[in-house]
């Protein structure tokens, strides 16, 4: 059974940056693509970034710049490096496996302008 945790949440001022990790156990780590999602308060779930375990990525066209997905399998972590973080940016973050379909419990991040 694949389970996900996530950590690096918290609050920041606007302009600032958070590093968000996620760490799977209870699965093949490396060959599974791992994505990055958020759901802002009253908002949709939406796809921030993904990669597969070759380390490809892919991120929502309104993140790509300040966003950065990443991955150590020796590790079994994906990580989400946020630069430059705005008011809008605040929002739930979750990991998911997209091969199993599992997510994490989701990580709070609050910019505070």
């Amino acid at each position: 059974q694949v389970q996900l945790v996530e950590s690096g949440g918290g609050l920041v001022q606007a302009g600032g940056s958070l590093r968000l990790s996620c760490t799977a156990s209870g699965s093949i780590f490396s060959t599974n693509t791992m994505g990055w999602y958020r759901q802002a308060p009253g908002k949709q779930r939406e796809l921030v970034a993904v990669i597969t375990g070759g380390g490809a990525s892919n991120y929502a066209d309104s993140l790509k710049g300040r966003f950065t997905i990443s991955r150590d399998n020796a590790k079994k972590t994906v990580f989400l490096q946020m630069n430059s973080l705005k008011p809008e940016d605040t929002a739930v973050y979750y990991c998911r496996s997209l091969k199993y379909d599992v997510w994490g419990q989701g990580t709070q991040v609050t910019v505070s302008a």
